[in-house]
């Protein structure tokens, strides 16, 4: 992986990762808030009561809800609950499970296999899944496919629709396998389809959500949302046993209180949406930048020639490079990123490219 990682890039010019912004103001004064006064640990707060409350709210139904300090322990956990250690959990071979998190599915779940199910624009291709599910199911010298994990946004920046959700979980349920969902930028896929979140989770087949918050605002906040009550006493166990029981929770569920509240978690993911969408259209002007396709989230590839990298880069441009292969790059656009930002970022390209 080759980046450029300036401690003290400014966030105008930071696009290797929405994680890469801070901290929605309205968020912050929730954490400072939940500083004052004494209240019960481990989760038995106003906060924490406030949060589940709305996360059943915008889900429409009772949800059981675990706060995490990490998408890898939600997704860790998530899999865990679905899949037992002879399992396989079937995946994008570019998914971020399989790709950026150092085994931890492997690890929770007490070693099931992930498996790569292809298709263009890192999405899962359902014949290659209505094989997948069945293969060599039942066969005791092989591990049995029992979960299939779908990102949403993806790991490239495209977004499944509805009917490509209830297809895939259509095809895993039929054949006894369950869904999890990583919704690590899951309101800039919800943003970009103009859907609800019950629409694009349980009502499309999702058994489980690891739902993200803070790529796109939140500090060290995101969450399990379970849609299976039988699922909400094996994840309370396993998010003790895996140290994301905090004591003080309240900080987190402060943070995702504040992200439900009035819309934020929402405005936060339009805001970046457009950038990205601002980017995509303005450097498909400029002779030499050859945009890989129209961002359909935050994420957006393009192709620029060697020295235009450099001359970026030398000028505190962050982003990745040369990740994929030579030439490509990546830019992510966050909340916190102005149409300024985006503006001038385009005139450095076409400054460099000349």
């Amino acid at each position: 992986m080759t980046a450029t990682t300036i401690a003290t890039t400014p966030s105008s010019r930071a696009f290797i990762s929405d994680n890469m912004a801070g901290a929605s103001p309205e968020i912050a004064r929730a954490v400072a808030d939940a500083a004052a006064g004494q209240v019960l640990p481990y989760g038995n707060d106003p906060c924490t009561e406030r949060a589940r409350r709305r996360l059943g709210e915008i889900f429409e139904r009772d949800v059981d809800v675990f706060p995490v300090s990490t998408g890898s322990a939600a997704n860790g956990l998530s899999l865990a609950a679905l899949t037992p250690p002879w399992g396989s959990v079937l995946s994008h071979p570019e998914s971020h499970i399989n790709t950026d998190e150092c085994g931890a599915p492997e690890f929770f779940t007490d070693g099931a296999k992930l498996v790569g199910v292809p298709g263009p624009d890192s999405k899962i291709d359902p014949k290659a899944l209505e094989t997948a599910v069945r293969r060599r199911a039942g066969d005791v010298h092989s591990v049995q496919p029992s979960a299939v994990s779908i990102s949403q946004a993806t790991e490239s920046g495209s977004v499944y629709t509805l009917e490509e959700i209830r297809r895939l979980s259509g095809i895993a349920k039929d054949a006894g396998v369950r869904v999890h969902m990583d919704g690590a930028r899951f309101a800039n896929a919800l943003d970009q389809l103009g859907a609800t979140p019950a629409e694009m989770t349980w009502k499309a087949g999702v058994d489980v959500l690891s739902f993200g918050a803070t790529k796109n605002g939140a500090m060290t906040a995101d969450a399990i949302v379970s849609f299976d009550p039988a699922l909400a006493a094996e994840l309370a166990f396993r998010a003790k046993r895996a140290g994301q029981l905090t004591s003080k929770m309240r900080f987190q569920t402060a943070q995702l209180d504040a992200y439900l509240t009035d819309g934020l978690w929402l405005r936060n993911a339009r805001r970046a949406n457009e950038m990205a969408t601002r980017l995509g259209d303005g450097l498909k002007s400029i002779a030499g930048a050859g945009l890989l396709a129209a961002p359909q989230a935050n994420i957006l590839f393009c192709r620029l020639p060697q020295h235009v990298t450099e001359g970026l880069l030398a000028e505190g441009y962050a982003f990745y490079h040369d990740r994929w292969e030579p030439g490509i790059v990546r830019f992510v656009t966050a909340f916190s990123h102005s149409a300024d930002d985006i503006d001038q970022l385009l005139d450095a390209v076409r400054r460099h490219t000349r």
